[in-house]
């Protein structure tokens, strides 16, 4: 006996892309730059390669956040077989905009061909392209077809290339190993497009009342320089204390939001921290028979883009009647999120 099924998709995704900057950078190449063990870095990370838009040895900008989601936006629609014409709005979510404005989003627009539809910008971290899904759920349920959402982050203006950062605090050396550039998309409609995934629930919950922020990404102004603020902050050892917890009560809500059982889960996308994280996050979740679909020892944590770059991965795997579960974790100022998906037993 199975339990039961949402008849109703909250919207569907009709194709994704992603898009990673330059050659992967591996862990002997950051021993190389930056003085941290490859030892070190597999230890307490588990991250084996990551991308950047940046040269690791000179600095010099290689990709703007802006190159990369139109990449990846170019892909999804490609894979949903349709033209940037026929799209009703865009919708792009980051934590590291190229400028404050304009808006990356109306640059990815621009690159787009786009013109005469609205153009929607988040801040956000993590779980950033969950929130982007739920203003597109929004958008569609308003009477739009199809959309665009595309989340992204680069790390030019944050980590100092060729800088011996062995003596930097715990909280700030961390952020050398644990990201990456990229950028990931999806294409949304209202109604099925092709073999296009059900979304059949949605979680997007701010949880953090009171309690202080595990990440903080910071930016100043050449008006109040301060060289000794810190721009980018982990508190790795709340994140380890915490998110594991969490992890499993997204899962367990997504789980009764959608009416499956935890035995019928095909796939889990898993929380994309740190590879180590990962994989303690996962040796916590019940879900026996699901295949793990992870990307962020391969690519670094690259933010906003994790969710999409994880969905890219498992769309090519979904055969008729399969069930995913993403979970999700910001630990900036603590957002459970996450999607359950479902491919459609017969194509419509």
């Amino acid at each position: 006996m199975t339990s039961k099924t949402l008849t109703a998709p909250l919207f569907h995704i009709a194709g994704t892309g992603a898009a990673l900057p330059g050659p992967p950078v591996d862990n002997a190449v950051m021993d190389r730059v930056f003085r941290l063990s490859e030892e070190w870095i597999d230890a307490f990370v588990g991250t084996r390669t990551r991308h950047f838009g940046w040269d690791p040895v000179t600095g010099a900008a290689t990709h703007s956040l802006a190159d990369l989601c139109a990449e990846a936006a170019v892909r999804a629609l490609d894979a949903a077989g349709l033209e940037p014409a026929e799209l009703d709005f865009l919708v792009l979510t980051t934590a590291t905009p190229d400028t404050l404005l304009p808006t990356t989003a109306t640059a990815v627009a621009d690159r787009l061909g786009l013109n005469h539809l609205p153009a929607y910008q988040l801040q956000g971290g993590c779980a950033g392209a969950v929130q982007a899904l739920d203003v597109a759920r929004a958008l569609l349920a308003g009477g739009h077809g199809t959309g665009l959402v595309v989340g992204g982050d680069v790390t030019a203006r944050f980590l100092d290339a060729g800088r011996d950062v062995t003596g930097l605090s715990s909280q700030e050396l961390v952020n050398y190993v644990l990201f990456g550039d990229g950028a990931g998309a999806a294409v949304v409609s209202a109604e099925p497009l092709g073999e296009g995934v059900a979304v059949r629930s949605l979680l997007n919950r701010f949880t953090g009342l009171g309690r202080p922020a595990g990440q903080i990404v910071d930016w100043h102004g050449a008006a109040r320089p301060d060289p000794d603020r810190l721009m980018m902050f982990e508190d790795y050892k709340a994140i380890e204390a915490h998110v594991p917890a969490l992890a499993g009560e997204i899962l367990w809500e997504l789980l009764e939001s959608a009416g499956w059982r935890a035995e019928e889960l095909d796939f889990l996308l898993p929380p994309q921290l740190s590879g180590r994280m990962t994989e303690r996050i996962v040796e916590g979740l019940y879900a026996p028979a699901a295949r793990e679909i992870s990307c962020v020892a391969e690519t670094g944590n690259t933010g906003n883009a994790l969710p999409l770059l994880q969905l890219d991965r498992l769309l090519p795997e979904l055969t008729p009647g399969a069930k995913a579960v993403s979970v999700v974790v910001e630990s900036s100022k603590w957002i459970k999120a996450g999607l359950t998906l479902e491919m459609p037993r017969e194509t419509l």
